[in-house]
């Protein structure tokens, strides 16, 4: 299965535009309930005003808000931007640590997001379970879990770490487009053969 979607997406990688850790960390945060697409839209200009933590921990709130306004959950999102700015220069230098234990400790940062920022960033293999990881595991029998971490650990006894990054990116371009959650599309799907769930009628 691994090695077919390998096949199927060998170009897959991460949604979110960023030039730097720092940068990552607020854009993952910033996709929670909202579209990798609608966070690239407002990321330029929220880096161009707000480049690094120190900015962003300056930043008033308001200003924030404005910028990520499109967003859901903007005045909240406002908040862990300024608080994670605020934490990495208190305990950090500034810099984006590389550790999960140190990651998820900053403001707004769960583990979705420390795996993301530690497979991309920093090339330390993860497993970042979001909805379409989540749903697309359970379909192929690898978990029966529907706690993220717990899918995270079932998938880990499967499948080595360095194909942990890369993986997740694969489940997610299958996800948006062929393994939809409402309506699947079967008949369309390359995998469908060696999948334990085929067919999905919803």
């Amino acid at each position: 299965m691994r090695e077919a979607l390998a096949r199927i997406y060998p170009d897959a990688t991460c949604a979110l535009n960023f030039r730097n850790p720092f940068e990552l960390l607020i854009a993952t945060v910033l996709s929670a309930q909202t579209t990798d697409e609608r966070v690239n839209s407002v990321t330029p200009k929220l880096f161009s005003e707000f480049p690094d933590a120190a900015a962003c921990g300056a930043a008033r709130r308001e200003d924030v808000e404005e910028i990520l306004r499109p967003l859901g959950f903007f005045r909240a999102k406002a908040r862990s931007v300024i608080g994670i700015g605020q934490a990495l220069q208190a305990n950090h230098g500034g810099q984006v640590p590389g550790t999960m234990k140190e990651l998820v400790a900053l403001p707004g940062v769960g583990r979705k997001t420390a795996n993301v920022v530690l497979g991309n960033a920093f090339h330390v293999p993860g497993i970042t379970v979001d909805t379409h990881v989540g749903r697309l595991a359970r379909r192929l029998g690898w978990s029966r879990q529907t706690d993220p971490v717990k899918v995270e650990a079932d998938i880990a006894e499967l499948i080595e770490p360095e194909h942990w990054t890369i993986l997740c990116h694969r489940l997610i371009y299958h996800g948006r487009q062929v393994c939809h959650s409402r309506k699947p599309a079967c008949s369309s799907c390359e995998i469908a053969t060696l999948c334990p769930s085929y067919p999905l009628t919803a």
